[in-house]
């Protein structure tokens, strides 16, 4: 099979603990950039700190982030987005605030977020790319609904990290009940990602595929999570990264190292070596 588009998770997969990308990966996504294989990072980070990593890796294709409810190039020039509602999203943070969790209401070109005890003790911060010229505000606040209606948005997602995971189910179940607007991701054992109705990783890669031609048999996907398994199982090549939860493993195609082992290098070298350009593959056709 000749694979024309590879899209890669971030967190998981491309990045390390340390938040660095391995050279050995660089290198190999610079290897399938030379076959004129097209590449796109699939996250549910902020479009900014997406256009971070995909700069780094030299990935000029585009960038589809938080969980598909925002697909651009540019932050001003998106090719698609979606949003939740202010009203909806009032109601739910509502909601939420009855829980013992952390919300953060994710924009675009900000965040703001409930006050826990992080780690790092995290009450405010202004996080400034000077390499994109964008800057993305983080806000910590006392009362999150309060600071809501003050400036209130319409957010691509809503991220929740509970203390509990039967508080997650509940939210979920009352969510699902109240609301035909928006989809309910899961992640890890305590996170929830709640997003436009429509919307995921999946249906941001099948929305570049049909915008570049690309049938889903030449897509591979790599990824690490429970969100990551919709693209994962629906890809011609699903591959799981070895750090992956078993579950997405079982599904997967292929199961790669995990990323401390540079999974996503593994896989390349192992997939790809024997492809040509694709650009070389199409003259012989003409031929």
């Amino acid at each position: 099979m000749i694979y024309k588009l590879l899209a890669l998770n971030i967190d998981g997969t491309l990045l390390q603990d340390n938040g660095r990308i391995n050279k050995v990966t660089r290198d190999a996504i610079d290897y399938v950039n030379d076959k004129d294989v097209k590449i796109i990072v699939s996250t549910s980070r902020n479009f900014p700190a997406a256009k971070r990593v995909a700069k780094l890796l030299k990935i000029k294709e585009h960038i589809i982030s938080h969980q598909g409810a925002f697909i651009g190039k540019e932050l001003d020039k998106p090719v698609f987005v979606r949003r939740i509602s202010e009203n909806i999203t009032g109601e739910m943070l509502g909601l939420l605030e009855s829980f013992s969790c952390q919300i953060k209401v994710i924009h675009e070109e900000l965040m703001f977020a409930n006050k826990m005890n992080l780690p790092n003790q995290l009450t405010g911060r202004v996080v400034f790319q000077k390499a994109n010229r964008i800057a993305y505000s983080e806000q910590y606040v006392d009362n999150l609904q309060e600071s809501f209606q003050q400036n209130p948005v319409s957010p691509m997602m809503i991220d929740v990290l509970f203390e509990h995971k039967h508080d997650r189910e509940d939210a979920i179940k009352v969510i699902d009940e109240m609301y035909d607007e928006v989809e309910c991701i899961k992640s890890n054992p305590l996170r929830l990602m709640i997003v436009p109705k429509m919307v995921s990783k999946l249906t941001g890669v099948q929305f570049l595929c049909e915008h570049h031609g690309i049938k889903r048999e030449e897509v591979v996907a790599i990824g690490s999570d429970f969100d990551d398994l919709p693209l994962i199982q629906w890809a011609g090549l699903g591959v799981a990264m070895g750090n992956a939860p078993l579950k997405v493993r079982n599904e997967a195609n292929w199961v790669t190292r995990s990323y401390e082992d540079n999974g996503v290098a593994y896989m390349v070298k192992e997939h790809f070596r024997k492809q040509h350009r694709l650009g070389f593959l199409r003259n012989i056709l003409k031929e």
